[in-house]
């Protein structure tokens, strides 16, 4: 099949790169011999324009047609693509005859923003797809002529290349990593500081970026040195208890091989079970769970070994890019996805 994917592919920071959904459908798209022509809206915007939003946003969105008309792509997944206009999408559906044009959002549904961006598209797109499940936050997005189905966070070989599992206890710098950036009166913050006294008791090496002075380190090879340092990980987001949500940090901690500590209210148990990660109810839970991998590291290896391989073989970018494209073009099914029942129309 023929893709253009419209995403945030973030050229002008220079090899500062995230691994992000988009990347990972990227690379699913080519492991799955699709066809793939990968467009930046962003940078495009930015630089087209010189610095002048009006003119970047006209500019990239002729540009966008141009490439559609060139490429002529069975199917147009879009990021959140901010820049691009419905009126676009419209002029690509005429001049290509029979395209299908999806919308992922990878952001929190509670959030305004990626609320806003799922009613901008939800008239344009035949489907839409978010990494937050539930009928709540899903089904209001339903028009009659679409269909808005959950999608996890992908995840890729060629992107979460490493393995911790593999590694003795010994080589790392720290025992358990979380990168983040809360802003004031996010509940992370509290959360965060009990755990940072409750872990200052013990003898685990707790490593904090993005918080208390430390600043954030948000892509390139910085961020893989961090990942490599870590032993175990803790995978919170910004409101506990959304079903089946969680940004992309979870694919980079489960898929590079890290032992990785998820709150058991998200109810992530449908996907993993306490074999391939660490299921936490509180603070005081999460440590003594901590303590007792700490002193039994060969259990962290296995568990975390698990956890990998889990999530590479059922959030992989190749699987989920399928069950997007049978869901955009309305076939059937070509495997029982265990989340295909978040699936609204």
């Amino acid at each position: 099949m023929r893709i253009l994917l419209v995403d945030n592919l973030l050229i002008r920071r220079y090899g500062k790169l995230r691994m992000g959904p988009g990347r990972a459908l990227a690379c699913g798209a080519v492991r799955g011999n699709h066809r793939l022509c990968e467009f930046s809206d962003r940078d495009l915007a930015r630089y087209m324009g010189l610095g002048i939003r009006a003119l970047g946003t006209h500019l990239v969105n002729k540009a966008l047609l141009k490439t559609a008309k060139n490429f002529r792509p069975e199917a147009v997944l879009l990021g959140h693509c901010d820049f691009i206009r419905n009126e676009t999408l419209e002029a690509i559906r005429k001049a290509v005859p029979g395209v299908r044009i999806a919308h992922f959002n990878v952001d929190p549904m509670c959030d305004p923003h990626p609320q806003g961006q799922m009613r901008e598209r939800m008239e344009s797109c035949d489907a839409l797809f978010a990494t937050t499940a539930g009928e709540k936050w899903l089904k209001p997005f339903v028009t009659g002529r679409n269909v808005v189905a959950y999608m996890p966070n992908p995840s890729d070989p060629a992107l979460e290349t490493l393995d911790n599992s593999t590694r003795p206890a010994a080589d790392f710098a720290c025992d358990l990593f979380y990168a983040g950036q809360p802003r004031e009166g996010d509940p992370r913050l509290a959360f965060i500081k009990r755990l940072s006294e409750a872990v200052g008791k013990t003898d685990l090496r707790f490593d904090l970026v993005g918080m208390g002075g430390r600043p954030a380190v948000v892509g390139g090879a910085a961020y893989d040195d961090l990942l490599a340092g870590a032993k175990m990980g803790l995978n919170i987001n910004r409101y506990f208890g959304m079903k089946w949500y969680s940004s992309d940090r979870i694919a980079h901690l489960m898929g590079s091989g890290i032992l990785t500590a998820l709150y058991d209210g998200d109810e992530m148990q449908r996907f993993f079970s306490d074999k391939e990660a660490l299921f936490f109810h509180d603070v005081p839970d999460l440590v003594e769970r901590l303590q007792w991998f700490q002193a039994h590291d060969e259990a962290r290896r296995t568990v975390a070994a698990a956890g990998r391989a889990a999530y590479h073989a059922r959030f992989g970018g190749e699987r989920v890019l399928r069950f997007m494209l049978e869901t955009l073009f309305g076939t059937t099914h070509s495997e029982p996805y265990e989340w295909a029942e978040e699936t609204y129309a």
